[in-house]
């Protein structure tokens, strides 16, 4: 049986009150300055690390400056810009096909609704939440990506493991003002701390009330860092 709801609230709203402490600036870790920069790295972001990232998107924003830039792009010429990103032949097609979309059907704005936004190739529920809080400040749920995924099982919030399914049993136990910073809280933690495969729970601010530190839980502790 999980743990009551009222219980695992408790917890969240604790954990979101140490973290807060902890990582008092945590923000957005990838560089963009327009919407559409903001889609395009976060579809680049998958299965990739922000810092690798922004190391591309540096380049990669000087050479392409709007959705039309990129809907005209050449596909194996943007691909080849892309090599260093993992997919970047996937997401290259995802990239010149939501400019597309973007400029025939929106007129070349990014979309702000998540039906719209998850209408467009490349482009999943974890993905349409980051460009709606961060490019149009909107809230309407949280983000689930790796960091969420692994520490909200690790400290006994959830037991779910689809990224869907996580996030509707955090939309009931984050309070909704803390929804957009719960996300970047726990990767701050994520990176810093509860790593994927060594988790230093000597430093940890949440070790006395984690259940996996406690060696109550059966979340694998080593699984690998996997975007959706």
């Amino acid at each position: 049986m999980g743990t009551p709801l009222s219980s695992r609230a408790e917890q969240t709203v604790e954990v979101v009150e140490r973290l807060h402490e902890e990582y008092p600036d945590t923000t957005i870790s990838l560089n963009f300055s327009t919407r559409f920069e903001l889609l395009v790295a976060v579809i680049l972001s998958a299965q990739c690390t922000d810092e690798r990232v922004n190391k591309e998107t540096a380049d990669l924003f000087e050479k392409y400056h709007s959705p039309e830039d990129f809907a005209a792009a050449d596909q194996e010429e943007l691909a080849e810009d892309l090599n260093s990103i993992t997919y970047y032949n996937n997401k290259a097609s995802y990239i010149r096909e939501a400019a597309q979309t973007i400029v025939d059907e929106h007129d070349g704005e990014v979309p702000d609704t998540m039906s719209e936004l998850t209408d467009l190739p490349g482009v999943g529920r974890k993905t349409a939440n980051v460009v709606l809080q961060h490019g149009h400040d909107v809230v309407e749920g949280i983000v689930v990506d790796t960091h969420v995924q692994r520490l909200t099982r690790r400290l006994g919030i959830t037991e779910e493991q689809r990224p869907e399914a996580i996030e509707d049993d955090l939309l009931s136990l984050v309070p909704e003002s803390e929804w957009q910073e719960f996300t970047h809280l726990l990767i701050s933690h994520g990176r810093a701390v509860c790593t994927a495969r060594n988790p230093d729970c000597g430093e940890c601010v949440l070790a006395d009330i984690c259940p996996s530190e406690k060696g109550d839980s059966d979340v694998d502790l080593a699984s690998g860092d996997a975007w959706e």
